[in-house]
């Protein structure tokens, strides 16, 4: 089945062209586009529930409500809703504000529209955090530096040690910043096996997203050699 979307952006052009290139796609299938926040919520209420989108492509910067705000309230009343911010902005502050606030992943506008599709379906079928390269290497400074995501670290020393050979090929790959699609060429695999080996990694290391298993891998200095 296709996955349900929404998108959420002031800008008409901006979102007219997404919903458009996204209605070409045979992975996902856009429920309905929101001018800003308030517009979202309120089409959210007149929706009925079986037709609610799984995925949210969120912009930030929006008259009447922010996208973060967006996403810290729905997701008091939405809680399985998952939220993709798709913005310009790629900056400590929003980044950290975006993830605060309970953001699933963090895309940059000029991703390419089959990078978006295969971000939505890394976030549904494995719940991790799609993020584009160079909004993860900023991630990988913000987590140096601050937990936003509590994991149990008191047997870091030894954890990596659960993983094949393999899956710490793909672990080094993902706390660099690389995405599936160029994981995938590095090693001579599938995305689809790559996909397998990051579910694996995460039920191993008992994380449910990008973020957790790359703030573990930094506080656990795996890789600093």
């Amino acid at each position: 089945m296709k996955i349900p979307v929404a998108i959420v952006d002031d800008n008409t052009q901006n979102r007219r062209s997404l919903a458009e290139q996204l209605g070409y796609s045979d992975e996902v299938t856009v429920r309905f586009t929101s001018k800003n926040g308030i517009d979202f919520l309120e089409q959210m209420k007149t929706t009925p529930a079986d037709m609610h989108p799984s995925v949210v492509l969120m912009d930030i910067e929006m008259p009447e409500m922010k996208g973060t705000e967006v996403v810290r309230y729905a997701h008091q009343i939405y809680p399985d809703l998952k939220f993709l911010m798709l913005t310009v902005f790629d900056d400590d502050d929003k980044i950290f504000e975006a993830i605060k606030n309970g953001a699933n992943g963090y895309l940059l506008k000029d991703e390419k529209t089959s990078t978006i599709i295969d971000h939505i379906q890394q976030l549904i079928e494995i719940g991790g955090a799609p993020m584009s390269p160079s909004i993860a290497r900023k991630a990988l400074s913000l987590l140096s530096r601050s937990r936003l995501n509590e994991t149990d670290t008191g047997s870091k020393d030894n954890v990596a040690e659960r993983l094949s050979e393999r899956e710490c090929d793909v672990l080094k790959l993902v706390v660099e910043g690389k995405d599936y699609k160029a994981i995938a060429e590095k090693l001579f695999l599938s995305t689809h096996t790559i996909r397998k080996h990051i579910a694996n990694i995460y039920e191993k290391l008992h994380v449910s997203s990008k973020a957790q298993v790359i703030n573990l891998a930094l506080q656990s200095k795996w890789f600093n050699s």
